[in-house]
């Protein structure tokens, strides 16, 4: 099979950069393994949000005191704030409307009720621009019976912590008592599947209009609108006070309605996604990388120009560790790890894990490098990259939206 640009990986990064490139053309094929951390997501991308545990309120004006080696300082300062609102763009094209900007962070709560720095949230979910001035003050958290992935003792305490009166109210409707049969029912992506119709959605609404009394606000699990956004905006429509929706535990709606839509997206500007597939292997001819084979097409190698490494970091298997050393298991690139085992981590559980900034090593213009020197035709993207700790800084999905923008830019630049 030959294309113009083949991905590895179908995740955040890998189809942010296939529909950049597809956009403008080029023959892209995606070899995607499965469900992507995206299933982890809980409406919101971050593009800078931590340094050193003290949290980032302009991020455009701190990457810049980034180390040199951070994926933002490859693609360069002063290239961020632009590629930002392209990304922003494209998710609103592939249907994902979220507001925020670069210059300014936002706050997002998380399903336990913390407060945490974001760049773009979901438009049906709560968001705070300041902390001085919250956008509600009394709030009926709708807690729904026997739905156990959202805490809500934990995430009215922390909204209380945060200012607000939080009356939390036990609800149920015949269609969420139908699933309650099995806990394993009981899922954020099995309620949306069974709260769909009218009929549902108007059963929700009956309950919130008579339950919420004088809430200002009243907030929901994540678990509408798997499919797209107008299931919520339905149910907003049914209710007499605002209703914002909440982050739940993993699985995450928000984050399957996200890897739907892109996947939707690149697919109907003539992408090819390869679904349950997996690259093994490749071929390397001095500096350029011809073909991967993957699991399912061994006899019929993937060719191109161009290809993107996008298969994520440990939690993906887009990297491997053994007794002996950290490595990329596809085509054994150079990796930016310690060759002592014993400096991979630390005791304590929430102390700076060296680990979690390992990833494959790339020049400036993020390609891959094999024996020391740039595989020419090989980029990274994503989580795969090393020089930054995700969780620390709070900038993996930026990094995924971000690089993935620049790669497809460098490899329409250069063709």
């Amino acid at each position: 099979m030959r294309m113009d640009t083949v991905i590895m990986g179908g995740g955040l990064s890998g189809l942010t950069c296939g529909i950049a490139l597809a956009k403008r053309g080029q023959r892209v094929a995606i070899v995607a393994s499965g469900q992507s951390t995206l299933l982890f997501n809980g409406g919101s991308m971050e593009l800078l949000g931590s340094i050193d545990g003290k949290a980032v309120t302009a991020p455009l004006e701190a990457i810049a005191t980034l180390p040199q080696n951070h994926p933002y300082r490859k693609i360069g300062d002063d290239r961020i704030a632009a590629l930002a609102d392209e990304a922003k763009q494209l998710l609103a094209d592939a249907g994902i409307n979220m507001e925020g900007n670069a210059a300014a962070n936002h706050w997002r709560i998380t399903p336990i009720g913390v407060a945490k720095p974001a760049w773009l949230t979901l438009s049906d979910h709560l968001r705070i621009d300041d902390l001085e001035k919250l956008p509600a003050k009394r709030l009926a958290l709708m807690a729904i019976r026997g739905y156990l992935d959202h805490p809500n003792s934990m995430l009215a305490q922390g909204l209380r912590d945060l200012g607000f009166d939080v009356d939390v109210i036990e609800f149920t409707t015949d269609e969420i008592s139908s699933l309650r049969r099995s806990p394993t029912e009981m899922r954020a992506t099995s309620l949306a599947k069974r709260l769909i119709s009218d009929h549902a959605l108007q059963r929700i609404a009956d309950q919130i209009n008579e339950l919420a009394g004088d809430a200002d606000m009243a907030l929901l699990p994540s678990v509408l609108g798997q499919n797209n956004e107008e299931t919520v905006k339905t149910l907003q429509s049914m209710v007499k006070v605002p209703l914002r929706l909440v982050a739940t535990l993993p699985p995450s709606v928000a984050g399957s309605r996200m890897q739907a839509s892109l996947r939707h997206y690149f697919m109907m500007l003539g992408g090819t996604y390869l679904m349950g597939d997996t690259a093994v292997s490749g071929e390397m001819e001095g500096d350029k990388l011809l073909k991967v084979s993957t699991a399912k097409l061994a006899d019929m190698p993937l060719r191109a120009d161009n290809f993107v490494m996008a298969t994520g970091s440990f939690i993906s298997r887009g990297l491997k560790a053994d007794y002996r050393r950290v490595y990329e298991p596809v085509l054994d690139l150079d990796v930016d790890a310690d060759s002592d085992r014993e400096q991979w981590t630390q005791f304590g559980v929430l102390d700076q894990q060296a680990y979690m900034s390992y990833g494959v090593a790339t020049d400036e213009r993020l390609r891959c490098l094999k024996n020391g020197k740039p595989v020419t035709n090989l980029h990274a993207i994503g989580s795969i990259l090393s020089g930054h700790d995700a969780i620390k800084a709070g900038d993996g999905t930026g990094v995924s939206l971000l690089t993935a923008l620049a790669v497809a830019k460098d490899i329409l630049a250069n063709k």
